[in-house]
């Protein structure tokens, strides 16, 4: 809205000037999100108190979690709600880019939202059958997908595939090809999120730190000078994509403060299958998916986890991991929480630096 407003001043007042500016645009936007966030969260904190919104723990969970029962929880709410009034206050909402992220993420927050009350209301940890939600998650995501090929089909890189390492490497899949690929990547990271939402403020740090790489790889993707100079993909409207990370990156980080060990309140699944949808979504608008498998990785590491411990068990009868998913098992293990968060934060903050290095030069 305000670049709507304010940049057209700018022919008459040059301080304006600065509303053009996507890197201006994404700081405040960043900022106004923590704000609001941080203005907002004690007194949402308070109401679900009052409303007793707490976590129901799972029974076959680790043991020390059972203290966390009746935290407040749907924090995600939270999240969402600066995210959403940061971006349309400071992105330039003519970009249809801007509307696709925010749509995908707001389908899978409502998905999240519908399993969380359900687990509220029966008060158990199992809310919406797992066949019905991916049944609904793809459905939402093969819109998404579909409505972005179509938005950006005439420029022929919605369908292109970006291979990380090899820049001449980029075939067009054609929409057949490349929808189910799209599909998977949204769905895919959003549950792969929601599987890494274990610990207090696991699950957030990594998607802040996924989340602020993905900004300036927006920014590049978008901007036609950087994509040429870097020899990557251009994506007409992409660099307002980066505004919205900056609103997703200062909701997360205003989140975290209340979220950090011990929390104060849980994200819950409109939180985590919201965040992991926005990244996947965000991914293919910028087109670099397959660099999320690196960039996201301890995502995958996590949901490997899961897979690995489940075939096994099916298979064999034994368990490859104490307890499934892998930040249990270190619990398990002994490792104190804040170890297992941090610890695996670094991995997280490692292999973000190893996805830079696939945007060298010529």
């Amino acid at each position: 809205m305000f670049y709507h407003v304010f940049f057209p001043l700018a022919q008459q007042y040059s301080i304006f000037n600065v509303f053009r500016y996507v890197t201006f645009r994404t700081a405040y936007a960043a900022l106004t999100a923590l704000l609001i966030c941080l203005v907002v969260a004690p007194r949402l904190i308070r109401l679900m108190q009052q409303r007793q919104i707490g976590q129901v723990i799972r029974e076959e969970g680790p043991q020390s979690h059972f203290s966390k029962a009746g935290t407040p929880t749907m924090g995600g709410v939270l999240i969402l709600g600066a995210m959403l009034v940061s971006t349309l206050l400071w992105a330039n909402l003519s970009a249809f880019t801007v509307w696709i992220v925010l749509l995908s993420t707001l389908a899978f927050g409502a998905v999240g939202f519908w399993d969380d009350y359900l687990k509220l209301a029966r008060q158990h940890n199992r809310g919406f059958l797992a066949k019905y939600k991916f049944s609904v998650e793809i459905v939402l995501a093969l819109v998404i997908v579909s409505l972005w090929c179509v938005w950006a089909q005439p420029e022929s890189v919605a369908t292109r595939l970006s291979v990380p390492f090899f820049k001449s490497v980029a075939p067009d899949l054609g929409a057949l090809g490349y929808i189910p690929i799209g599909v998977l990547v949204i769905v895919g990271t959003s549950n792969a999120v929601n599987l890494t939402d274990g610990l207090d403020g696991l699950a957030v740090g990594p998607v802040i730190i996924a989340t602020f790489v993905y900004a300036g790889i927006a920014y590049v993707a978008g901007h036609a000078v950087f994509s040429n100079y870097l020899n990557i993909l251009y994506v007409r409207g992409a660099g307002e994509v980066a505004v919205f990370c900056g609103a997703l990156f200062g909701a997360c980080l205003g989140f975290l403060w209340f979220n950090a060990y011990p929390a104060q309140v849980f994200m819950g699944d409109v939180g985590s299958l919201a965040l992991g949808g926005a990244l996947g979504t965000i991914a293919v608008v910028a087109k670099h998916e397959l660099l999320l498998l690196i960039i996201g990785g301890l995502f995958v590491i996590e949901t490997l986890s899961v897979m690995i411990q489940v075939v096994s068990f099916k298979l064999t009868g034994k368990r490859v991991f104490r307890m499934a998913p892998l930040h249990h098992h270190f619990e398990e293990k002994g490792w104190q929480e804040p170890k297992v968060i941090v610890r695996f934060w670094i991995i997280a903050i490692v292999l973000a630096l190893i996805s830079l290095s696939t945007l060298k030069l010529r």
